[in-house]
């Protein structure tokens, strides 16, 4: 087979990841290069404190500290980085890091050393009781807002040291937030806007991609709270489907305290019109529950099918054109800036 031609499916090979977490570690809050780490699953609550990390397997974390952790991102060969910002009821394993596998392998598949996936881990909870976790992990999206507006700054700072020395980064960085991971990611923006720059946040993001996004459809609108995610990003690109079966749930147990709007990830903007210009909107209905039957959420990676047929979906195809490109491709309606796949 041609290298782009590489089954995406196959067993991907262990080499290291780097992530990020605010998770609770059994092993304290005071970092020490080097150290073996787990994570403290019991333990849901959102510290202040983050953890930059490498795995190497199932069970084996070590953390590597933050400039390590950057110089890493800098000397590998990919051209651009993907955050991923996980959705809710996501445990490390065998939720997170195996989807991040896939993820890297169908980027690999797609073209060798073009992106390095790192995933962002905030703490889900670990109940039996549904719409127990659902609560608990909002109040736990929206306290690791702050937790990662610290990483952003640092990554700021960062780049704004690494940009005078002779071999500056020049990587390009994009983020994917599935699910509640858009509640993490707007949070972080805000908390970013309110604490660290109030004169307004930098282009960071060459692309942030909304998927099955568990916010309120009006976020993106001026006076909302996830106004400034358009002002980071080059691209901001929402993905939603109406039949989202998850997401129907997470409407009537918003109900049940008081918030009645539609959520992003079901309507996509409510209003294209009081969005900024560089906010899309793609329409996954007619690929969500054949993608990931029945609840039709997490669409996003490959067509759903086993064995030879298991391919990267309509979704996953189109996020790969924008990174490549830093456009949104096949746009039906230019001045709506809305397209359905």
């Amino acid at each position: 087979m041609r290298a782009t031609d590489r089954d995406p499916a196959a067993a991907p090979t262990e080499k290291p990841m780097l992530f990020i977490t605010n998770r609770a570690l059994k092993q304290g809050i005071q970092t020490e290069i080097g150290r073996k780490v787990q994570f403290d699953l019991a333990n849901n609550q959102a510290a202040q404190s983050v953890f930059y990390c490498e795995r190497g397997k199932e069970g084996d974390y070590v953390e590597i500290g933050s400039e390590p952790f950057m110089e890493r991102i800098k000397k590998s060969k990919c051209r651009q980085v993907l955050f991923y910002l996980h959705g809710y009821s996501n445990l490390p394993e065998p939720d997170i890091f195996p989807r991040t596998e896939m993820l890297q392998a169908m980027f690999d598949a797609k073209k060798k050393d073009e992106v390095v996936v790192v995933p962002l881990v905030w703490p889900c909870d670990s109940d039996l009781g549904v719409v127990k976790d659902y609560y608990d992990d909002q109040i736990a999206a929206d306290a690791s807002g702050i937790a990662f507006a610290r990483v952003f700054g640092k990554f700021l700072n960062w780049r704004e040291k690494n940009l005078e020395c002779e071999d500056p980064c020049m990587k390009r960085i994009n983020v994917l937030a599935h699910s509640m991971g858009n509640r993490v990611l707007r949070g972080a923006v805000a908390a970013s806007m309110r604490y660290f720059l109030p004169h307004g946040v930098p282009l960071v993001f060459r692309n942030t991609f909304m998927v099955a996004a568990d916010v309120v459809n009006e976020s993106l609108e001026a006076g909302k709270e996830g106004d400034a995610i358009p002002a980071t990003s080059r691209n901001v690109v929402v993905y939603y489907a109406s039949d989202d079966l998850a997401l129907r749930a997470s409407k009537v147990a918003n109900l049940a305290k008081s918030v009645a709007s539609r959520r992003l990830g079901h309507t996509g903007p409510e209003d294209m019109r009081k969005v900024p210009k560089n906010v899309f909107a793609v329409d996954c209905d007619e690929w969500n529950t054949k993608y990931d039957y029945p609840k039709g959420h997490s669409y996003f990676l490959d067509n759903g099918e086993k064995g030879a047929k298991r391919k990267p979906g309509k979704v996953f195809e189109h996020i790969w054109q924008t990174i490549l490109t830093g456009r949104t491709p096949d746009l039906v309606d230019e001045s709506v800036r809305s397209l359905t796949i």
